[in-house]
């Protein structure tokens, strides 16, 4: 073992790193919210994608991934199982022919429209086994570093996305 990499180097990551902690808790609520939003054929990362094209006017696929801090390559390869499932519409920006924009389609809804309480139902759960006296206080945070660490900024933090979902 290397003299500067003393095992107590090991245990201060282990202890205090945020970049490790974070994506250990994210990985543990993503297997859950996958687990609850099987009966409907998504997992959380396709119900939030789907989530965010609900909305009044399609999104260009650059925009959606800015607001999900996605590259365009990864959004569009999470995009093409929607797509051949036909939850989602691809299509050419009528201004720009060269840009897409992107759409839920009338079975996307129908499959957003039964997973939303699943969601709902899930949420509740796992903000219940929160030890964080508010779970908006948890949401607020990560928020914070989201939109506040340099590295981490992104022209999400200026791109609001009016999201709706329709009863």
């Amino acid at each position: 073992m290397h003299p500067d990499l003393a095992i107590t180097v090991t245990h201060e990551v282990r202890d205090r790193c945020l970049c490790l902690h974070l994506q250990r808790a994210a990985r543990a609520i993503a297997r859950v919210f996958d687990e609850a939003l099987k009966p409907v054929g998504l997992t959380h990362g396709q119900f939030s994608l789907m989530v965010a094209l609900n909305r009044p006017e399609p999104p260009l696929l650059g925009e959606l991934a800015r607001f999900l801090a996605m590259d365009r390559t990864t959004l569009t390869a999470n995009l093409k199982p929607l797509e051949r499932r036909g939850l989602v519409a691809v299509t050419p920006d009528t201004r720009d022919r060269r840009a897409r924009r992107l759409s839920l389609t009338g079975a996307g809804q129908d499959v957003l429209m039964r997973a939303v309480p699943i969601w709902r139902a899930t949420h509740d759960h796992v903000d219940a086994g929160l030890v964080w006296d508010s779970p908006r206080d948890l949401r607020g945070e990560l928020c914070h570093i989201a939109y506040t660490l340099p590295a981490a900024r992104t022209e999400a933090a200026d791109f609001t996305l009016d999201v709706r979902v329709k009863s």
